[in-house]
């Protein structure tokens, strides 16, 4: 009888472990839903846009909507034109793309900026692809794709860093002739350092790089993961840790060799759902990101620029916080690569 009497006070112990346990795992739910209607809350009072790409009606378009994912505006309306990877310029006023024309083995990728009103269009550069502002808006810098004759979907099929100048319409090749195989390429406020993932180039395996953009110098920042974003006031990087978290670090631009310091996490994600393409805000309080499950189109993941990512959305974080975040568009219609505008919008 005390056998049976101590087997029953076990179970009841476990019973009670188990309904503790689940009260507290009810309770972060609960807590994350309020802590989420909370941010969507203050979103709508963000008055900053977001830019990004989205497969509408059979081909790529930019888009444009609210903080919190109202007002969704087409930007482009182009349906025979595949416009991708926006970067809107610092002030505001204009958008760099790529632009994919043709099928096949005849597609060809190139740059374009725009008015943020879709006039005004311009070529910079054919067979190129990832383009960037410098930081007082008076040049973009580019990636070269990797071959002429052969269209490659994958992103580090590049060579070289170029920079076009927005008044003389002159282009340069970076001093640094070796670079190649770099991806999703951002330039440093200052106008000093290039941030960008390598993969499979130069010696490195996989990395993410600073580069000094008038200079010799390559550092690597000695981070696991892809894709950096630099904070508009140059002290802060946002990238991806894996395919499952996104990460923000301080980062110090002002000596011979950048440094990293105060590395969190701000966003993770459970299988399937991937988190990718982080960008900060004008005032270095949220990130921006696409979202959604793992699939595989063409034999390449989803992510990757030019391929249609069935269920993917937008979502904006709290920069300051972990896992406090929103998923701002919900038509799951490839929507990717987002980029802030740095332009308030008026109010009456």
């Amino acid at each position: 009888m005390r056998h049976m009497n101590a087997g029953i006070k076990r179970r009841s112990f476990v019973r009670a472990a188990l309904l503790m346990l689940l009260a507290g795992a009810s309770a972060a739910v609960l807590a994350r839903g309020a802590d989420t209607e909370e941010m969507a809350r203050e979103l709508k009072s963000v008055r900053f846009a977001i830019v990004y790409e989205t497969w509408q009606d059979g081909n790529w378009e930019l888009f444009t909507v609210k903080a919190d994912g109202s007002k969704p505006v087409n930007l482009t309306r182009t349906p025979k034109v595949n416009e991708l990877y926006p970067h809107v310029s610092p002030d505001g006023t204009k958008v760099v793309f790529s632009v994919d024309a043709g099928q096949g083995k005849t597609m060809t990728r190139s740059v374009y900026y725009m008015n943020m009103d879709g006039t005004g269009r311009t070529l910079v550069a054919r067979n190129a692809r990832q383009a960037c502002w410098k930081g007082d808006g008076t040049a973009i810098a580019y990636l070269k794709s990797f071959s002429e004759k052969k269209f490659e979907y994958m992103d580090y099929a590049t060579r070289g860093i170029f920079v076009y100048d927005l008044k003389t319409k002159a282009t340069r090749e970076h001093v640094n002739k070796k670079i190649h195989h770099l991806y999703n390429l951002c330039w440093s406020p200052d106008g000093k350092w290039f941030l960008a993932t390598i993969h499979a180039g130069m010696g490195y395996k996989h990395a993410i790089l600073a580069i000094e953009a008038d200079g010799q110098g390559v550092f690597n920042l000695g981070i696991h993961g892809c894709r950096p974003d630099i904070s508009p006031d140059g002290k802060q990087v946002t990238w991806g840790q894996s395919d499952w978290a996104l990460c923000v670090a301080d980062l110090d631009l002002s000596g011979p060799k950048p440094t990293l310091t105060n590395k969190r996490q701000v966003v993770t994600s459970k299988k399937p759902i991937k988190i990718y393409h982080s960008d900060w805000s004008p005032d270095g309080k949220y990130i921006a990101y696409s979202t959604g499950p793992t699939k595989k189109r063409l034999g390449l993941v989803c992510e990757i620029v030019g391929l249609r990512a069935d269920g993917w959305n937008i979502a904006v974080a709290d920069a300051r916080g972990k896992d406090r975040t929103v998923v701002i568009t919900r038509d799951g219609k490839s929507n990717k690569e987002p980029d802030w505008t740095p332009v308030r919008e008026k109010r009456p």
